[in-house]
């Protein structure tokens, strides 16, 4: 895992209904270890919530956790509200149970990778690095 300063800010939340933040936790863990800033709003958050916080903390990425199957809603909102506040250089990005049309569709408006149950964290780390490196203005 590489410094990157100053650290990644990432906002990591639960929208929706989903009432398990067990993993999340544990993600929100692992990311702190490896030197980056984690603000975790929990569970049960709306896109506008999370948007409105990822706007105030002037974070490098927002990383949603969606097992409640309303992925394709709350990601599509997100993308709505960051491109409404002109928001650049943010990085999209979550887990979940996201089948790949779904993904691919996604992916088309705006959201980066999406990690499904069981990824390695190192996996969807290494992603967030880089991007961030590459991406970070």
């Amino acid at each position: 895992s590489m410094k990157i300063n100053p650290p990644i800010r990432i906002l990591m939340a639960k929208p929706g209904l989903d009432g398990h933040d067990r993993g999340i936790k544990g993600l929100a863990a692992a990311y702190r270890d490896a030197g980056m800033d984690v603000i975790y709003l929990g569970l049960r958050q709306t896109p506008e919530s999370v948007v409105k916080v990822a706007i105030q903390e002037g974070v490098d990425v927002i990383a949603l956790s969606i097992l409640s199957g309303a992925h394709m809603t709350i990601f599509t909102k997100v993308m709505d509200l960051i491109n409404e506040h002109k928001l650049k250089n943010v990085l999209v990005t979550g887990g979940g149970i996201i089948p790949n049309e779904d993904s691919k569709e996604l992916s088309k408006k705006g959201v980066g990778q999406l990690f499904g149950p069981g990824t390695p964290v190192k996996e969807s780390l290494e992603y967030v690095e880089n991007w961030v490196k590459e991406n970070r203005r």
